[in-house]
């Protein structure tokens, strides 16, 4: 047996708990918890003994919905379940009725089928949508580490899957590596060990990890120094660790299981919660007109004789009843507005393509409607308000004399050299103090910048990164490039003193001396040191200073004072603060060049770099940041206008996002913010989370991890606030998952991010964000304008078979003909209304609330009264036709159709009764009606014609009717139709397909119609046209009614 880490060769399972604070104890004893040697690693059997027990280092895969259970969820809406039930009687009865004839009616089967591909389609594209919460736990996945290099039986195996890794393995990383699980650092085998662990924590630089365990067992993710996360890269130097947890255990397995258990408690959009809830009425709407139809026409279901004063002889005409009932089906078709979703989702991808015109790229449609009436946004700090992209701010010179100073401000907010200049720069006449700072900055540097496509990127540590931006900004010493530097280059001033020197030693950063230096050989051959580090550091070490004709003083306690009141002056604006120096007198390493020197032995203890970096000449200082983004603050001042709060959740530190808060306006620069800025750790400790968080004006939360940013969003939702968060990293993904809208970083956000948000911001811009909330209430007020709409007409369709029922005449549109105008004829203008222009004042007015009611009951009683005129119209069209053979100087009679009295048409059914009923033959189009084997079917189908006047005229009043909808409030005359010639042009189409169903005969068939002459066109337009009328004054009454009103409301208030 190989030899391991533990007493015997019999596998034991590690006393370790996933509560072990491996952070809070030394590697010693970690090994001792873990049963491992830290030389030999684990056996191989204790490994796979291990592996049993804690699974593999992989995510897995969670129990998701199966596919049955998301077909199902589908049809949980209520206006879905009323749809299908409705298509299932009309199947049943259009497939009896084909049972007692012999040959099914082809119109029969139109609706049912219909019905039913809406109901699929639906299902098939919600299905879609729900599948798409997994690829982010997919694109999670793809963070973790392949491969990993692990002692194990004493032996160094350099390739093991990363994914056979188990707690207690002892893993080697370097430069570079992807961590592959949770380790505890046992050994640094680098002088300093930096990791890049941004998009887990939202750091927005490295941090520096040590071996050295920490005192406080209680804390959080960045006070962890001494443990490396999964996912997370090794920025800088090389480390021995320890495997502590894998797979779901580490901390981005539990931002795995945050986002599963976030996807499942998706909740519904205002939008639909309001047509769900609207749906809940329209089924007791619908119940209680169906009851009342079968009440009013019961009498028709039975039939007697009265036989010696006594009834006799019950009959139960199933035939009648069977007709009431398709009544019925009717009613619920009409009452449906079916096409709503279809022109809900059409105008909301009509959004998505304005929105990502703006660089706004939104993954789910229900977004669009829900950036309407987003209350809060939860932003994180790092790479979201802020570039990601350190640079230098000010730069501080030493003057002409001990205790002069000289302060530059630079521009310029990315690693773009050519992104700003500095104030007041001697541009091409540098003094000997700048030179130096300049030579500094460029040789004892170890990042690069370079060109990636269309974007500049750093590698390497991002302070190191604007430190060789500021030397191009710097510029050359007199102003002319050499011609030993290629002058294309990006970093040619870093290129140019790079070449003028040869490094050949670094003195790396550690967190004690909390310096770096390189010893460098000049052309002349003589070594200098060349030092940058924290600033307080590098005065105590300093024993001269330069100044800026380059003669060297002492540095006096006046010059010292003046220093670090600079330091302290940039301090207050939260900048990270590099000092500058050097020395010439290097003793010992006079004529160091390399390994073979005598010297060369004092480089190996980093014990003595103190010694080394003594008695230095301190030159200058600059002040870097992550600064924040140019348009941030007026994007903040426009979501203040527009009543929407902003609160900053990030992983830096305090002081740090305190101080870009006030800058970019989330708190004003004189503001008291001691109860509007806390810790994630502060927060979650207070005993009433909710009181700060209701708070006006804008929060900060630093410090936070995972799941303080859900609980934050989850306090928030449960205020009935709608919330919008914004983040880029792993660590914000579950919080992206539970809010209302997740919006991601396109540019700087991970896979991981993106895929868990409901928006992916192309261009990064927190600006954008603005943008698209305007955009999105935009469209749900063109939303409220088609649904208002449509429901108006569909109140006018159960208006006129509910008119039908109660005057007892025949049926005069069929559920076929019914489904037509909602789905085809009130599709195009319903969807036109989405193009109506946004109010000037959109972004004036602070955002609805959630359960604000989609139509007001001022609102329903106007449709109520316009419905009830589209009832009476198509009726009263229908009626016309049978009773007169003219109507206001229109002659009707041309066709040579019967007349009736309206006494017989409402009595209809006895029909068969009457003495001496004939019917003269009459014509529609090509065709000629014929009734004299049965005179009855006149009343049957006989009444193509009438039908056919009665559906033009629905459809031309629901034409116009899509007028009235262009405003809530504002008259025709003011808001011409030429406002949205989109409606003209979507009328157009709907009266052009009304024209195809009536001149083509098989479309003419199958929808029971026929066309229509030129008087019985103008029969149609003229009773359409009055709903314009109508609903004109009622607008009229609505204005000065509110106006009354706010008069009122106003004087009250003052």
């Amino acid at each position: 047996m190989g030899k391991g880490g533990n007493s015997t060769t019999t596998p034991s399972k590690p006393s370790l708990t996933p509560s072990f604070p491996a952070w809070a104890r030394s590697p010693a004893e970690c090994a001792a918890e873990y049963k491992v040697s830290i030389e030999l690693g684990l056996s191989s059997q204790e490994a796979v003994h291990r592996l049993k027990i804690h699974g593999l280092n992989e995510l897995g895969d969670l129990p998701t919905p199966s596919l049955l259970s998301l077909i199902i969820e589908q049809f949980s809406d209520t206006l879905v379940r009323i749809l299908l039930l409705a298509a299932i009687i009309s199947f049943l009865l259009a497939f009896f009725s084909s049972e007692h004839k012999g040959a099914g009616s082809l119109s029969a089967f139109v609706e049912p089928l219909v019905i039913f591909l809406i109901l699929i389609i639906n299902a098939v594209v919600g299905v879609w949508q729900e599948s798409n919460a997994e690829k982010a736990l997919q694109a999670l996945k793809e963070i973790q580490s392949e491969h990993a290099t692990v002692r194990r039986d004493g032996n160094l195996i350099p390739t093991l899957p990363a994914k056979e890794l188990v707690p207690g393995d002892i893993v080697e990383l370097h430069t570079g590596d992807k961590i592959p699980a949770d380790v505890r650092v046992i050994r640094l085998i680098s002088s300093t060990l930096r990791v890049e662990q941004a998009s887990l924590t939202g750091e927005s630089e490295a941090v520096n990890k040590t071996s050295r365990k920490i005192d406080q067992e209680d804390t959080d993710i960045q006070g962890k120094e001494c443990m490396l996360f999964a996912g997370t890269t090794i920025a800088n130097g090389g480390c021995i660790g320890l495997v502590t947890h894998t797979g779901v255990m580490t901390e981005i397995g539990k931002i795995h299981s945050q986002i599963h258990e976030a996807s499942l408690h998706d909740d519904e959009t205002p939008l639909k919660k309001k047509l769900n809830e609207f749906g809940d009425v329209l089924t007791a709407i619908i119940g209680v007109i169906c009851a009342l139809v079968w009440l009013i026409n019961v009498k028709y279901f039975f039939s007697l004789e009265v036989v010696d004063g006594w009834p006799r002889n019950f009959r139960f005409s199933f035939e009648k009843c069977t007709y009431y009932f398709e009544i019925a089906v009717a009613l619920a078709v009409a009452a449906i507005p079916e096409g709503l979703p279809a022109v809900i989702t059409t105008c909301l991808a009509l959004g998505t393509r304005k929105m990502s015109q703006k660089n706004a790229l939104v993954r789910k449609l229900s977004s669009v409607e829900t950036l309407g009436c987003t209350t809060v946004i939860c932003s994180d700090k790092t790479g979201t308000l802020t570039t990601n992209q350190m640079s230098a701010v000010r730069v501080i010179a030493m003057g002409q004399k001990p205790g002069e100073v000289r302060k530059y401000s630079v521009e310029g907010t990315t690693y773009n050299p050519k992104d700003g200049n500095i104030e007041g720069w001697p541009v091409g006449e540098l003094d000997e103090n700048l030179n130096m700072m300049a030579k500094i900055a460029a040789v004892c540097n170890d990042a690069s910048v370079s060109q990636s496509g269309h974007h500049i990127v750093a590698s390497g540590m991002p302070t190191e990164a604007a430190l060789k931006v500021l030397v191009e900004k710097m510029g050359f010493p007199d102003g002319s490039v050499p011609l030993s530097v290629d002058s294309s280059a990006l970093l040619k001033c870093c290129q140019w003193w790079n070449g003028t020197v040869q490094k050949v030693a670094t003195l790396e950063f550690d967190r004690v001396r909390k310096s770096m230096a390189v010893i460098v050989k000049s052309s002349s051959g003589s070594n200098s040191l060349l030092v940058k580090g924290a600033v307080e550091n590098l005065l105590e070490r300093s024993s001269h200073i330069q100044l800026l004709d380059g003669s060297i003083v002492d540095l006096d306690d006046t010059s010292k004072r003046t220093i670090l009141e600079a330091l302290d002056e940039m301090s207050t604006k939260a900048l990270r603060c590099l000092g500058f120096a050097y020395k010439d007198d290097l003793l010992d390493f006079t004529t160091y060049n390399g390994e073979d020197h005598p010297a060369h032995k004092l480089l190996l203890d980093p014990s003595n770099y103190f010694s080394i970096e003594s008695n230095l000449i301190f030159v200058g200082l600059v002040g870097l940041r992550d600064p924040p983004r140019e348009e941030v603050q007026k994007a903040i001042e426009d979501c203040k206008a527009a009543g929407i709060r902003v609160m900053v959740i990030t992983g830096d530190n305090k002081a740090t996002a305190q101080a870009i808060c006030h800058e970019i306006g989330v708190f004003s620069p004189n503001e008291d913010i001691s109860s509007k800025s806390f810790t994630g750790r502060e927060f979650m400790s207070l005993p009433d989370k909710k009181s700060i968080l209701r708070q006006p004006g804008g929060l900060l939360f630093s410090r936070a991890e995972p799941t303080h940013k859900q609980e934050i969003v989850r306090l928030l939702k449960e205020d009935h606030e709608v919330v919008a968060m914004t983040g880029d990293g792993v660590n914000d993904a579950p919080a992206l998952k539970l809010a209302d809208i997740g919006i991601a970083m396109g540019i700087a956000g991970t896979e991981v991010a993106k895929e868990a948000s409901d928006m992916v911001l192309a261009d990064d811009n927190f600006s954008t964000i603005v943008s698209a909330v305007s955009e999105g209430r935009s469209i749900y007020n063109n939303m409220k304008a088609f649904i208002r709409y449509m429901i108006s007409s569909n109140i006018g369709e159960v208006a006129s078979i509910f008119l039908t029922a109660a005057l007892g005449i025949p049926e005069g549109l069929i559920p076929v003909q019914l489904l037509w105008v909602n789905l085809v004829t009130d599709g195009p203008p319903a969807t036109a209304l989405g193009f109506n222009p946004p109010d000037i004042d959109i972004m004036k007015k602070p955002p609805r609330k959630s359960d604000d009611s989609l139509i007001s009951p001022w609102v329903l009683f106007r449709y109520t009264v316009v419905g009830l005129y589209v009832g009476l119209a198509t009726v009263g069209a229908f009626i016309i036709w049978y009773t007169r053979g003219s109507f206001l100087g229109i002659d009707l009679s041309a066709d040579g159709h019967t007349l009736v009295t309206y006494s017989q048409l409402s009595n209809w059914g006895q029909c068969s009764s009457w003495q001496d009923f004939n019917v003269k033959p009459f014509t529609a189009g090509d065709q000629v009606f014929s009734f004299e084997s049965n005179p009855c079917d006149y009343f049957k189908t006989g009444k193509i014609k009438a039908t056919t006047l009665s559906l033009s005229v629905l459809v031309s009043i629901e034409m116009f009717n899509s007028l009235n909808a262009l405003s809530e409030d504002t008259s025709l005359l003011i808001m011409p139709p030429w406002v949205n010639p989109w409606l003209l042009m979507a009328m157009s189409v709907s009266f052009g397909l009304h024209f195809l169903i009536l001149y083509i005969p098989i479309l003419a068939k199958v929808f029971g119609v026929v066309p229509l002459s030129f008087n019985e066109w103008l029969l149609v337009l003229l009773v359409a046209f009055p709903v314009v009328i109508i609903d004109e004054m009622l607008k009229f009454i609505g204005r000065h009614t509110s106006g009354h009103v706010k008069r009122l409301a106003k004087k009250k208030a003052d």
